[in-house]
């Protein structure tokens, strides 16, 4: 139905076509049809309507394009494999497997819509169909397990760097794996690791960036807390450019981060960063510590200092910036 229903708009271009015509051809009642054209706004297209008109498409999703995506991509590893799904429940539960068959360092897993999308601490990850960047990266780095922590902070800097370039976004890093524009959530990171004697087997990083969502595509609990690069921009996001940048950024600083190590990484990621330098407030497994962000250390720990000069350094945790509008 949802097919007929597109096929009748696209033989119908920039025209409304009525209710009770759609009703008709359909044979179906004038409800049945708006519900129709609801699940349809769900899935991405986007109408006009009128209660004289109709209703007019004026835009449908754009599919990312795997052929456009290989043929813009300038790297060597990363990427060079693709897995599109139109609808799955998580990239991460479809790179692990692939792993499991075999799968090569930089094996991509990308989705248009995710009904199970996870964040950290097995928070659900808001990702509908068409509108964003929903993917998982395979990765197979030769580092003791206990540096895992640092890949994030290099994805962060790769993704942070590849949106400015590629949707001309200016985001910032929350430690340890978020991206704000304007003090919202634009993007996440999910690292998920694999180890065998303190030495990392593989390592899937998820990664989520809220690319072409419009406002009402949040649910109302999230509309205070994210954004996405076209609510910044104000203007459509090109996915598979932005992939490919991304990509090719993260290539270059991972190969960067294996030839020279952490150093170099760590004074990018600080001066993206926007966590650092400011009173904040730590929400972990252990309890909430509250004091001043001083800097990340070498394994990439954040060090807070206390009311009373102790330091402490946290590994992982929610983080609360004040004052709240950065």
């Amino acid at each position: 139905m949802h097919e007929k229903i597109v096929e009748l708009f696209l033989q119908n271009p920039d025209k409304y076509v009525s209710g009770e015509k759609l009703s008709e051809l359909l044979n179906c009642s004038r409800t049945a049809v708006w519900k129709h054209i609801r699940r349809l706004r769900g899935e991405g297209y986007e109408f006009e309507s009128s209660p004289r008109l109709g209703y007019r498409l004026i835009r449908k999703p754009e599919r990312i394009d795997t052929s456009k995506l290989l043929d813009g991509l300038r790297t060597n590893v990363m990427g060079r494999s693709v897995h599109l799904f139109e609808r799955i429940d998580s990239t991460q539960t479809a790179a692990h497997e692939l792993v499991r068959q075999g799968a090569a360092e930089g094996t991509l897993v990308i989705a248009e819509e995710q009904f199970a999308g996870r964040g950290r601490m097995g928070r659900k990850w808001h990702s509908p169909p068409g509108k964003g960047i929903w993917m998982s990266l395979v990765l197979k780095p030769r580092i003791p397990l206990h540096f895992s922590p640092q890949l994030t902070l290099l994805l962060a800097v790769a993704l942070c760097r590849s949106i400015g370039m590629a949707a001309n976004v200016q985001a910032g890093i929350k430690w340890p794996n978020d991206l704000l524009v304007g003090g919202k959530k634009v993007s996440g990171i999910l690292l998920e690791s694999n180890a065998e004697d303190e030495r990392l087997k593989y390592a899937i990083a998820g990664i989520g960036v809220s690319a072409n969502l419009a406002p009402d595509d949040y649910p109302e609990e999230l509309r205070d807390k994210a954004t996405s690069l076209f609510i910044e921009s104000g203007k459509i996001v090109d996915r598979e450019k932005l992939i490919c940048c991304f990509l090719e950024q993260f290539e270059h600083l991972y190969d960067l981060y294996h030839d020279q190590g952490f150093a170099p990484i760590r004074l990018m990621w600080e001066a993206l960063n926007v966590s650092l330098h400011r009173p904040v407030r730590v929400h972990s497994s252990k309890g909430t510590v509250e004091g001043f962000a001083e800097s990340i250390d070498d394994l990439g720990a954040l060090i807070i200092r206390l009311a009373d000069g102790q330091k402490v350094k946290m590994y992982s945790g929610d983080v609360e910036i004040y004052p709240a509008n950065i």
